[in-house]
């Protein structure tokens, strides 16, 4: 588009020394594609395309320092291996910690977060339908965060209100953990800019101060807390599925008897994960925008896993990278946010192009 200028500033803040206490980015999924409807096999692609996008425009040792993790529309997936597969390819593309909405995780016993346990690192813990586990820190997002309230700087108003708590045997303090997904009515251009200088002026002896997210977790480490010391909690919805199953025998076969069971019993009960937007759901009504997009991924991994295995220089060629680039902008949710229609027409054309390269 032209505007070298803002990305130019962009740099500053993100390769200058003198800023790189203050501001910290957190990756996402390369084309805003919401995790649970998102094909497995893609999570982790998702995940490196941005990586290798920051890494191009700001360089290594930049995407070095992005450690934490925001998922498009706050999705976390509630089906045992789509979680799994998501931390684990979280993990292994090194990231240390996840941003969730407090309303899609639940204790391990069924029941809502305790109310302090919002305001410290938690321990999100999956089981898969193998039953192995795997967890990753987890940072809440308070529920009452969308984009007007972050602007107005909700967090540092909710943040005097917090003081220390316990974690293990360490008095630690709190984190308000807020996010806004982009520019919603204006309010991040007109009201953000506007209302978070006088913060700063106003902290001074109130016991607060700002920091990011894997500053915190250092901190919190540096004084001597451990994972372990982290309250824990699961994906929505695990509780029911895991009161089904004998955890100490557990088989695909159980897990997905005991997903069919609740989903004919249980109207509450459901596998599309859940996100700050709980009054949409981002599968139901959108087959015709899925079933092509879990086509083309079929087709992609029929034709390019075995070649990649054998040589992984494959995925440097451009027959490759534009079927990769057609398949991960299919997943983008867009596609179903803005309902059916020319968006939809978007996704179909798309879908055309990669499947002409991948037949």
């Amino acid at each position: 588009m032209g505007r070298d200028d803002i990305i130019d500033n962009l740099k500053n803040i993100t390769c200058n020394e003198q800023y790189q206490p203050y501001v910290e980015w957190l990756g996402t999924m390369w084309s805003h594609a919401v995790v649970p409807s998102t094909p497995i096999p893609d999570i982790k692609l998702q995940i490196q395309a941005w990586q290798h996008y920051f890494a191009a425009m700001f360089g290594e040792s930049a995407l070095k320092r992005v450690k934490g993790f925001s998922p498009p529309e706050m999705h976390l997936p509630n089906n045992p291996d789509t979680l799994y597969e998501y931390i684990k390819a979280l993990k292994d593309c090194g990231y240390r910690w996840l941003l969730v909405q407090e309303h899609s995780v639940e204790r391990l016993d069924g029941s809502g977060l305790w109310h302090d346990d919002k305001y410290v690192p938690n321990r999100l813990i999956a089981r898969n339908s193998k039953g192995e586990t795997i967890s990753i820190t987890a940072l809440i997002k308070t529920q009452g965060s969308d984009t007007k309230l972050v602007a107005q700087m909700q967090p540092f108003h909710e943040a005097k209100g917090r003081g220390k708590q316990k974690l293990g045997d360490i008095e630690a303090p709190c984190c308000v953990s807020q996010i806004a997904d982009g520019e919603n009515g204006g309010v991040m251009m007109n009201e953000y800019a506007r209302d978070f200088k006088p913060v700063w002026h106003e902290i001074d002896g109130l016991g607060v101060v700002g920091f990011n997210g894997t500053e915190y977790i250092e901190l919190l480490e540096a004084k001597g807390v451990k994972p372990e010391d982290y309250p824990t909690c699961q994906a929505v919805g695990q509780h029911k599925i895991w009161n089904q199953v004998d955890t100490n025998k557990v088989t695909p076969e159980a897990v997905a008897k005991a997903i069919e069971d609740l989903q004919a019993t249980d109207h509450q009960f459901h596998m599309d994960g859940a996100s700050w937007t709980d009054d949409l759901s981002w599968v139901k009504g959108y087959e015709n925008v899925l079933e092509p997009m879990n086509q083309l991924s079929a087709m992609f991994h029929a034709k390019y896993d075995a070649e990649v295995a054998k040589d992984p220089s494959v995925t440097q060629s451009a027959e490759y990278l534009e079927a990769l680039l057609y398949l991960l902008l299919v997943e983008t949710s867009c596609f179903r946010y803005w309902g059916q229609g020319t968006w939809t027409d978007y996704a179909r054309e798309l879908f055309r192009r990669g499947e002409a390269l991948l037949k």
